[in-house]
């Protein structure tokens, strides 16, 4: 994964909202797993994409490195597709960047010095496209999790300032661009900013909060920052902020009012995570540390049966004289499977007209949510009733 930051652009909404958090993760294990190193292979393919089209590579290079990035246990072919969109819409702003500034320049991976504002600070910014003007700075997320607004982010917020430091000496740059881009999840997220204002938000709050953050000075302060953070599942802040839910004061009164019912969803979400950490922190102390919780034991799970090889197990029966249709049960490809297979074009001509996409269930969202609020009474009843027979199974 490369060598991290203390105060990491990618943390950076943590550590400026809770500064003493980046000294306090320092204590704790890197536990990334499979979704961090899925998204380093697909940086890897989006990089060696554009490269090849930005004549950054000859072709057995090519050829020789996608070869070893496709042999990667990880590796889907859905990768490709996802990183070719990717490489498409770099392109296209790099190209809408030289159709106003002829000598307009792209870099790819560029690393960012930030020691102007944060103690030892440094980045990688996946793309930097300079011209006359206008910056942009493009981030990709192959995570599918939710939806990453690139408004006010601060770790593009950052990347913006230490490309400031490395560039603006070659075009007069009055504004940056910062897109981020997740093709999983069709987003595409903008936000443009006068780089006067930036560096005035760099100086007013980035720089004195960076020096207590890398001081491991300042308030402990839990919220909605703390999802990524390491000392999540231990942190005495964190518990307490959560566990206010537990000690909700409510109002004199033998019911919850509406606004008791909404106050609650809204933090359920926070809080259920919080409890997901809380738990899996403390298996994984039993497993890998040997650690003895008060009060519980390490025992092993339940776990169902499982064929040691399908082929052996199959050709054992046909030599018994079972036939294939007794063993094997045919089943049609689901569809993303049978997409895959066909390829988009294909299924899309072939089966669009066999395909449906049947409404979701009702679900309660917050306000802002962009979908369109569920209209049908008819509709929400006949649902409702479905969804209350359904938990009574």
């Amino acid at each position: 994964m490369g060598e991290h930051a203390i105060l990491s652009p990618s943390g950076a909404s943590r550590w400026l909202e809770c500064t003493p958090s980046a000294r306090l993760e320092q204590q704790f294990p890197d536990r990334s797993g499979t979704a961090a190193a899925e998204g380093t292979l697909a940086h890897a393919i989006g990089e060696l994409f554009l490269k090849k089209s930005l004549g950054l590579v000859k072709k057995a290079v090519y050829e020789k490195q996608i070869k070893i990035l496709s042999d990667n246990p990880l590796f889907e072919q859905v990768m490709f597709e996802y990183m070719e969109n990717y490489e498409t819409y770099v392109l296209e702003q790099f190209e809408n960047a030289k159709s106003h500034t002829k000598d307009a320049i792209i870099f790819l991976e560029q690393k960012l010095n930030l020691t102007d504002y944060v103690p030892d600070g440094f980045g990688t910014g996946d793309v930097v496209i300079i011209a006359d003007g206008v910056m942009d700075i493009i981030d990709l997320k192959y995570g599918k999790g939710v939806p990453v607004s690139a408004v006010d982010n601060k770790q593009m917020m950052l990347y913006s300032l230490g490309a400031l430091r490395e560039f603006d000496y070659m075009y007069k740059i009055d504004k940056v661009r910062m897109t981020i881009y997740q093709p999983r999840l069709d987003s595409i997220s903008i936000f443009e900013m006068d780089v006067k204002e930036l560096k005035e938000w760099a100086e007013n709050e980035l720089k004195p909060k960076a020096a207590l953050a890398f001081k491991g000075e300042g308030e402990f302060k839990a919220g909605e920052a703390c999802r990524f953070c390491k000392a999540k599942a231990v942190c005495k802040a964190n518990a307490d902020y959560n566990l206010e839910l537990a000690k909700y004061d409510f109002k004199e009164s033998p019911l919850l009012s509406d606004e008791d019912i909404s106050d609650i969803m809204n933090r359920t979400d926070t809080f259920i995570k919080w409890l997901n950490a809380v738990n899996e922190n403390a298996l994984y102390e039993a497993v890998n540390n040997g650690k003895r919780w008060p009060g519980y034991k390490l025992v092993e799970g339940r776990s169902n049966r499982v064929y040691v090889d399908e082929t052996k197990v199959a050709e054992t029966l046909k030599v018994k004289g079972y036939a294939d249709d007794f063993l094997y049960i045919k089943k049609l490809l689901g569809i993303t499977a049978m997409e895959k297979a066909l390829g988009k074009n294909e299924f899309t001509e072939t089966l669009s007209d066999l395909v449906v996409k049947p409404a979701g269930k009702p679900t309660l969202v917050l306000l802002e949510d962009k979908r369109p609020e569920y209209n049908s009474a008819e509709g929400a009843a006949q649902d409702f009733e479905f969804i209350l027979n359904e938990d009574l199974l």
